[in-house]
């Protein structure tokens, strides 16, 4: 025999009749500590320092990327 039972509740609800302890205090305090150590940390890094990184990552891959072409392209056509 098979049977089946819907039970409509909210999430609360469900908690409560599962005896599963309320840790939404908990969630809040975390998530306002995280936002705070984001804001920290974005703060400590100004937008100068950030285009100075990306665009030596970039020059940096562009120079590798030629390199790349170049042992290509000789040893494709190898001089004599």
């Amino acid at each position: 025999m098979k049977m089946t039972i819907e039970v409509d509740c909210t999430p609360e609800e469900a908690r409560r009749f599962l005896g599963l302890p309320d840790v939404s205090a908990l969630n809040d305090q975390l998530v306002s500590e995280m936002s705070k150590r984001v804001e920290a940390n974005m703060a400590l890094v100004s937008p100068d320092e950030l285009m100075k990184n990306w665009m030596s990552f970039g020059q940096g891959a562009q120079e590798q990327f030629r390199k790349l072409m170049e042992a290509g392209l000789s040893a494709a056509n190898p001089r004599k």
